[in-house]
């Protein structure tokens, strides 16, 4: 079973497929879809969509999770997020993937066992369980966090919230 896991984020997006096959679990790709400032809103939603279309694409997941559960008390911030949230869940919607979502804690706590996990430990982890050669950065780090939690729900461990 192939997971794409999404960090969603204006100028950062983080994207991360993994593949498991029964116990074993590898990395097939991961990136982090840098934006510059200069490059308007639409913009950034723009390529956020072209090259979650193209990850789709190349991988065909089963399914795909992304961080759900947030709370904002800049509404500016959450509209922004919604919107890049909103451009991810139409991309795989257009791919017939389905998308689930998990919080950060609970991404955090299939990772570590702690929901509160600092981000370099929960770097480290994924590092482990992936075989990786050296720490992804940060977005991709919680883009794989996110996919290997859905990947336990697979097994009757957790169970995420369909979109």
């Amino acid at each position: 079973m192939k997971v794409l896991g999404i960090d969603a984020s204006l100028r950062g997006t983080g994207l991360a497929v993994i593949e498991q096959q029964g116990s074993r679990t590898r990395a097939l790709h991961w990136e982090v879809v840098k934006i510059p400032a200069h490059v308007p809103h639409s913009g950034c939603l723009r390529q956020i969509s072209e090259r979650l279309a193209a990850v789709l694409a190349a991988h065909q997941p089963a399914a795909a999770a992304i961080e759900g559960g947030f709370y904002f008390k800049n509404a500016k911030v959450a509209l922004v997020l919604g919107e890049v949230r909103g451009v991810a869940i139409a991309a795989c919607a257009m791919a017939a993937v389905p998308v689930y979502e998990y919080s950060p804690r609970r991404a955090k706590q299939n990772i570590t066992g702690w929901g509160a996990a600092p981000k370099e430990q929960v770097a480290k982890m994924v590092q482990s369980v992936l075989g990786l050669p050296t720490l992804p950065p940060a977005d991709a780090t919680d883009a794989f966090a996110l996919a290997l939690c859905h990947a336990q729900s697979g097994r009757g461990l957790l169970t995420g919230e369909p979109i």
